[in-house]
């Protein structure tokens, strides 16, 4: 984006800024590895972090506002009340680029599931208005709702929520109709349905391993300060200690490399040569921007599952094809850093463009929340050198916070005799993301 957003890509626009100095991207690649080798090499030699329960107690006074059921109440409620919101313009407003749906779901949703969660904690979880709904059913059944009629088998673990985020950065990146009301409409019914219908099916554990937004959010909130004990002693914790409490289950891996290999996707198809590329060739574009998508996401995926598991079986016996899964929480870091330099123009200048158009969602010159006659500042956009800054320091503190958490998850998980060489494929991998990152961001 340049100093006004563009509203006419995928969603609201593309996640793209003016490219990053050539300088920058050499002093954030430079650093990322220059730090990567100095943790391989200098760190610690025991783990810190494998106790996730170790952290400070949250006072009581503000442990019992959080926890109170009226709080709880009012956060499940706001959720329901702006997805009917959402929904009233879905289905009555003008099928136009100036309906906030798009705002709502392309950015608040999408993008702010980011910063909600960095700073919340998992409250995406307690907000999720298909949650709700499944509650409220339960209760009126007199239901349990974290029991279903049948047990959700563990080879499926968390495959049904990346098959729904890679359908929703589909319908968001590649789909040619992704602005139109029509297609939103269906993909959030389809959504509801499988989530509503699967919690029936297999209680409140569906909603916390298929619900694409709720397991996105869950795995960004794993870096916030906010933890729980066993016993459910609300703490406050390292972020890096936190990470460690990631379950690793069937199918992480392909939901870190969904939501890592889409944003570089994203900011792949706004590159020159592929922009001359796409425009030239006679290939259906759909098809081939699916086939890229698709690519993309399988890359990341197979090379971060080849780099760990070529570091052999876990000490505690667990088989090679199953380390990637528990070593996967050490994408999340390089996820968030790559989702802030990518998304953050469009989260901040789009995002109060929406908060101006929710004011009318029906297109009759309402002003439903006075925001209508707000302006939007370009703040970010007319100053490149801080937006530049930014997003280089996004990338590189994601990449070593990731490498911070796979160095102690290794030294968990291996053997001693494999803690320095088992880590050098992840290493390289994780480098690889980082340096693709900064060049896509310095642009083709």
């Amino acid at each position: 984006m340049g100093a006004a957003v563009d509203v006419s890509a995928h969603g609201l626009g593309g996640g793209a800024d003016l490219p990053i100095p050539a300088s920058f991207a050499v002093a954030g690649g430079t650093a990322a590895l220059t730090v990567s080798f100095l943790v391989l090499l200098l760190a610690w030699r025991r783990a810190r972090y494998a106790d996730a329960e170790v952290g400070l107690v949250v006072p009581r006074t503000l442990a019992v506002v959080i926890d109170h059921p009226a709080l709880r109440v009012a956060v499940r409620t706001i959720g329901l009340a702006v997805a009917a919101f959402a929904a009233w313009a879905a289905v009555a407003g003008e099928d136009l680029l100036t309906n906030p749906v798009f705002g709502l779901v392309y950015v608040w949703l999408w993008v702010g599931i980011v910063p909600v969660s960095l700073l919340l904690g998992p409250v995406i979880s307690l907000a999720s208005p298909a949650r709700t709904i499944h509650l409220i059913l339960a209760r009126a059944t007199g239901g349990d709702p974290d029991q279903g009629i049948a047990t959700m088998p563990s080879w499926l673990g968390y495959w049904p929520a990346a098959i729904g985020l890679f359908a929703f950065v589909w319908l968001e990146l590649v789909y040619p109709e992704a602005t139109y009301l029509g297609p939103l409409r269906l993909w959030f019914a389809l959504y509801l349905a499988a989530t509503v219908i699967g919690a029936a099916v297999f209680g409140a554990s569906w909603l916390s391993r298929s619900d694409p937004f709720e397991v996105y959010a869950n795995l960004v909130s794993r870096l916030s300060v906010w933890g729980r004990r066993a016993d459910g002693t609300l703490i406050m914790v390292s972020p890096l200690r936190n990470m460690t409490g990631l379950r690793g289950e069937a199918g992480l891996v392909a939901v870190v490399a969904v939501l890592l290999g889409s944003t570089a996707f994203d900011s792949f198809r706004e590159s020159v040569p592929w922009v001359r590329f796409s425009q030239r060739t006679m290939l259906d574009n759909t098809a081939l921007d699916t086939g890229v998508l698709l690519a993309a996401c399988a890359l990341v995926g197979t090379t971060f599952f080849a780099a760990v598991a070529a570091a052999g079986p876990g000490n505690d016996g667990t088989p090679r094809r199953h380390m990637p899964r528990r070593l996967a929480a050490s994408i999340v870091p390089v996820i968030v850093g790559y989702m802030v330099a990518h998304y953050l123009t469009l989260f901040v200048e789009v995002g109060q463009q929406t908060l101006v158009q929710v004011s009318d969602p029906l297109s009759n010159g309402s002003d439903l929340f006075g925001t209508s006659g707000w302006g939007v500042s370009y703040f970010l956009s007319t100053n490149p050198t801080l937006l530049a800054t930014i997003k280089v320091l996004a990338i590189v503190v994601g990449h070593v916070l990731g490498v911070i958490v796979a160095h102690d998850r290794s030294l968990q998980l291996l053997p001693p005799r494999r803690h320095l060489v088992g880590q050098l494929p992840l290493l390289g991998a994780m480098t690889l993301y980082t340096f693709t990152g900064l060049y896509l961001l310095f642009g083709l």
